[in-house]
């Protein structure tokens, strides 16, 4: 018996730390660590962070400054594209990881200029998260007549320090799914990057 409680008491002290470090949560990793320095302007403010998302992608044809746009959002961010198709067994959505989309967005914006502009930016607050819905056109020159506009739905998070971006959902207009009129127009006093 007293032999049998010994092994018992062994087995339990080499268990115990070994269940210990599989239930202890991993090391907090600052989110800046993860990502290319931001320029403190840029994450400021709701009001910053949505201009330099606008301002990275847009530009004449060529290379953007994909590590600037990296620093606007945390490493795990999600940019969804909602798509519309025909086809029934086309997927409602594309899933993009900020460097998904830095590969098919930049391969595009190196032979195609692209310009995209807020027109109405609707911010919800509370405390440390927003939810910003924002109308944008998109052309392919600065002074162009815009190919498509549409909403980019944004969650974004205060960390203390600066803002980040969680996740990005868009969707764009058609004859079927107009923009609403309180989102089509700047009127006097609305929110824009």
């Amino acid at each position: 018996m007293k032999l049998l409680l010994r092994f018992c008491a062994v087995l339990l002290f080499l268990v115990t730390p070994a269940v210990a470090r599989q239930s202890s949560p991993p090391p907090r990793q600052d989110l800046s660590s993860r990502v290319p320095p931001a320029k403190p302007s840029d994450v400021s403010s709701i009001d910053a962070i949505l201009h330099a998302v606008y301002d990275v992608i847009s530009g004449p044809p060529g290379d953007r400054d994909w590590n600037r746009f990296r620093s606007l959002f945390i490493p795990e961010a999600r940019l969804t594209s909602a798509t519309k198709s025909t086809d029934a067994s086309a997927r409602p959505v594309r899933l993009l990881t900020v460097d998904d989309y830095v590969k098919g967005a930049g391969d595009y914006f190196a032979k195609n200029g692209f310009f995209e502009n807020a027109i109405v930016n609707r911010v919800q607050r509370f405390g440390n998260i927003a939810q910003v819905f924002s109308s944008y056109e998109s052309s392919h020159a600065a002074k162009e007549k815009p190919f498509t506009r549409g909403i980019n739905s944004m969650q974004l998070f205060y960390d203390g320090s600066r803002w980040w971006v969680l996740s990005i959902l868009w969707d764009e207009e058609s004859p079927n799914n107009p923009l609403p009129p309180e989102m089509a127009a700047k009127s006097p006093g609305a929110a824009t990057p």
